[in-house]
């Protein structure tokens, strides 16, 4: 399976292409991007598997991130959805869909993020309803702002690779916490 493509009113996610990767590599590189996001810029390689890794989810889980453009203009803006990471963090959100996103600094504070965002979500109640988890540092208030957006509630602290974490849930509208 590949990303569907979903379309928003300003914005295009579609699966990932090797023609993405500059883009994508320059956002990954950039310091301020990842400050909250393991906070170490990613070099070229590293961005080369990601964008493989992202690309090969959809094959392997059924969902996977998508590549955000904008339509108007067609230019890259980040990555946005869903993986499982297998993070080995306590709770274990192993087997979950994990909501993540990226977007390149200069597209900050337009609500893209809520936009590409709110289209995955749609897209994940319609096709795997049910639970999703998120993890975001206490200090990223951007982030955590987006998640409250989308219904996601602050459930547990906790830590991955030395760095604290709020591990976020959310459930599809019907379903219900068991």
């Amino acid at each position: 399976m590949s990303a569907p493509t979903l379309l928003t009113e300003r914005l295009e996610l579609r699966a990932p292409r090797p023609e993405d990767y500059t883009a994508f590599a320059e956002t990954w590189a950039d310091k301020d991007v990842v400050k909250f996001i393991g906070g170490e810029p990613r070099g070229a390689q590293d961005s080369w598997l990601t964008l493989m890794r992202n690309a090969g989810a959809w094959h392997l889980l059924g969902f996977g991130p998508w590549i955000v453009c904008e339509r108007e203009t067609g230019a890259f803006i980040g990555d946005a959805g869903f993986c499982d990471y297998r993070r080995g963090m306590s709770p274990d959100i192993s087997g979950w869909p994990e909501a993540g996103w990226v977007f390149a600094k200069q597209y900050w504070r337009k609500g893209y993020a809520t936009e590409a965002l709110t289209a995955t979500h749609d897209w994940l109640d319609k096709h795997r309803p049910g639970r999703s988890v998120c993890i975001i540092e206490p200090d990223h208030a951007a982030s955590i702002r987006v998640a409250e957006k989308l219904g996601y509630k602050d459930v547990i602290s906790s830590d991955y690779k030395g760095t604290p974490m709020l591990i976020f849930e959310r459930y599809s509208a019907g379903i219900r916490k068991s």
